[in-house]
């Protein structure tokens, strides 16, 4: 079974096999953790992303991390909250679902996964980490490769908001 860890941090730091990028639809580089992630990688991840055509909110890509100490980024477009009835719940588990399955079916060992959707796209953070967690915990009961999954936070409130939850 996956160890769960929280850190609060910059997630393009991290020396795993892989990062999760909270991206745009189009894959090209944007603001928050998805501008830091393109930044840290230089431009061979633009690059790259450009060649995807694009990725579906709830779904995962998957490119080199280039210039990251991580191996790969894996993508995953977010929904954007507009009141909850646009099924924004179930796409945002589709994008933990979807980047861990990634990981898994290539068999790596360790990643980790920004606050997705909780920036600019406004989706409410205690509901966000609910469902962040629920699908991360589920995923570990049956993940074959996945050792160490951690969840990165850049700013306090969501870090206390994780801390809170994940003691429960």
């Amino acid at each position: 079974m996956a160890k769960l860890e929280l850190i609060k941090g910059d997630i393009t730091k991290l020396k795993v096999d892989a990062i999760v990028n909270a991206a745009n639809s189009l894959l090209q580089g944007g603001g928050g953790v998805d501008g830091a992630i393109h930044r840290a990688a230089g431009p061979g991840l633009l690059a790259e992303c450009k060649t995807l055509g694009g990725c579906p909110v709830g779904e995962a890509k998957i490119t080199s991390g280039y210039n990251l100490l991580a191996k790969f980024v894996i993508h995953t477009v977010g929904p954007i909250w507009h009141g909850g009835g646009n099924n924004e719940e179930h796409l945002l588990a589709g994008c933990y679902k979807n980047s861990l399955g990634i990981a898994d079916n290539l068999k790596l060992k360790s990643m980790a996964f920004p606050n997705i959707s909780t920036g600019v796209y406004r989706f409410p953070k205690e509901l966000a980490a609910d469902i962040a967690i629920k699908q991360v915990q589920d995923f570990t009961k049956k993940a074959e490769f996945l050792k160490q999954i951690i969840f990165v936070a850049f700013d306090e409130e969501n870090y206390e908001i994780y801390r809170e939850k994940l003691k429960s």
